[in-house]
């Protein structure tokens, strides 16, 4: 009978914990879209407009979601005067009902680290340097994500900052996730010395999470900072009930965060105090409903047993539910009827509208690209920028309408003033065909109704009238589509 006590115990301490469980679930469904690491390109369709609660990059071949940091930055980015109110909505309401529970339980980021640190190798203490260290990702926040963001948007410069300096997480995902395929071995010429800033930034990152706990999470993310904000009244997270504290200091002591007390705004409620506590005093709550306490390592009754069931069962039901949404025949992927290509038209730049001319200096070239000039042809405008993972997709597809048609039809693709250096390297190593050129004051894209949400693209007919104008990602039949509606023989 011990004997076999013995065995359950091992083979209960080799199973995965609930919260692991949970991590590794958020990492699938976060990435649900399957195709997209055997394709070698990212998920485009409806999901893409709402927001994940962790981290997760908005280009990773299999995000079917955006990342809330980086719709963050590139709404502040495109706000001029206006305020970004869904994002920060969305923010706050995963704050105040989650707060920093998400980097416990809901971060693929948070996971991964996690992974890295139970690398066997002496490991750093927390003390008072990484007490210290901790306060960063607040610097961090207000200069990246809000500050340079903010400020660049005045001169209608669109610059996430965190997402294009610093973002280890973009490059891992994003970068690595779409180039790591063999179907986009051609983009290598992109790679310039951004890359090769963060590429050694995400080696340095993860060689410290080996040896420090969360090192990423703990001194350089800004979404944990927003979330710790909200450390005191977030609906969900670990709480300890005051009269029963005996005041042993057991709980900071096994906590591994840089936290003061259980529960504040380094706290990622994961969970580990609750058993250490001697007293059973801390528990996971959700409002006044509890969750997890010391007793409740097994279910308790019949009842709470019965619900932990249907809450699994209606978990692998929606991830299942997902992954045949995102994994067949993608809406994006079809025909575009003609009535949707009219409904995204923005209002005021109706189809039949003339479009506002335009003369902007091309790289590599002494003659500049004015529109007025190539009346007699349809005419794609593509605004993008280095740092917007769905430009870059699509910028293979402008080229080849202008490798092949060339003569009928007109290509520019107008990237803003947005640290022009990159562009340059960026066309250097690649063998495009077709113009880029530079937006200096990002008039030219203000003059389309664009507002620096990117990528955004204009397709003029012959006669210099407007055939379609918005922002959103393009596709081949999508493109096809369009300049068919423009006149061209394509």
């Amino acid at each position: 009978m011990d004997k076999q006590k013995t065995m359950t115990a091992r083979l209960r301490d080799h199973l995965p914990t609930r919260r692991r469980v949970i991590q590794l679930y958020c990492a699938l469904l976060y990435n649900a879209n399957l195709k997209g690491f055997i394709r070698g390109d990212i998920y485009t369709g409806p999901l893409k407009n709402l927001c994940v609660p962790g981290l997760n990059c908005y280009s990773c071949p299999g995000a079917i979601a955006a990342c809330p940091l980086g719709a963050l930055q590139n709404a502040l980015a495109s706000s001029g005067n206006r305020t970004p109110v869904y994002v920060l909505g969305i923010l706050m309401l995963f704050g105040l009902m989650l707060g920093r529970t998400v980097c416990g339980f809901l971060c693929p980021a948070g996971l991964l680290q996690e992974l890295l640190y139970k690398i066997p190798t002496p490991k750093v203490r927390k003390g008072v340097v990484t007490r210290a260290l901790s306060y960063l990702k607040y610097v961090i926040l207000f200069v990246f994500v809000v500050i340079l963001p903010v400020g660049y948007a005045f001169r209608q410069v669109p610059l996430p900052a965190f997402c294009k300096y610093i973002c280890p997480v973009g490059t891992l995902e994003g970068a690595i996730g779409l180039l790591s395929n063999p179907v986009n071995a051609d983009k290598y010429g992109m790679l310039g010395l951004l890359f090769t800033r963060k590429y050694v930034i995400l080696m340095a990152v993860a060689a410290l999470c080996v040896f420090v706990y969360r090192a990423f999470c703990r001194f350089l993310c800004p979404l944990g900072a927003i979330y710790g904000l909200f450390s005191k009244v977030a609906l969900l997270g670990v709480k300890v009930e005051m009269p029963k504290c005996i005041g042993c200091g057991k709980c900071t002591s096994v906590c591994k965060m840089d936290i003061r007390h259980v529960g504040d705004h380094e706290c990622i409620h994961c969970g580990e105090c609750i058993a250490a506590c001697p007293a059973g005093a801390i528990s996971l709550k959700c409002g006044k409903i509890t969750l997890m306490d010391k007793t409740q390592a097994v279910p308790k009754s019949k009842t709470h047993s019965t619900a932990r069931i249907i809450a699994a069962v209606a978990a692998v039901l929606a991830l299942v539910s997902v992954l045949w949404l995102v994994n067949t025949d993608r809406a994006e992927d079809a025909p575009l009827p003609e009535a949707a290509v009219e409904e995204t038209l923005p209002v005021g730049f109706e189809e039949g509208m003339r479009a506002p001319d335009f003369s902007v200096p091309v790289y590599g070239q002494e003659e500049a690209f004015t529109l007025s000039e190539h009346l007699g042809q349809v005419v794609v405008v593509n605004f993008w920028a280095t740092w917007c993972g769905p430009c870059v997709v699509e910028i293979p597809y402008f080229d080849e309408v202008y490798r092949n048609y060339g003569g009928e039809i007109a290509v520019v693709a107008v990237h803003s003033d947005l640290v022009t250096d990159d562009v340059e390297a960026y066309l250097s190593g690649y063998d495009y065909a077709m113009p880029f050129a530079l937006d200096a004051d990002g008039s030219v894209i203000a003059s389309f109704g664009g507002s620096a949400m990117l990528p955004q693209t204009a397709v003029i007919g012959k006669d210099g009238t407007i055939i379609y104008n918005a922002v959103g990602s393009m596709t081949r039949e999508t493109l096809r589509q369009l300049l068919k509606k423009a006149g061209a023989d394509v």
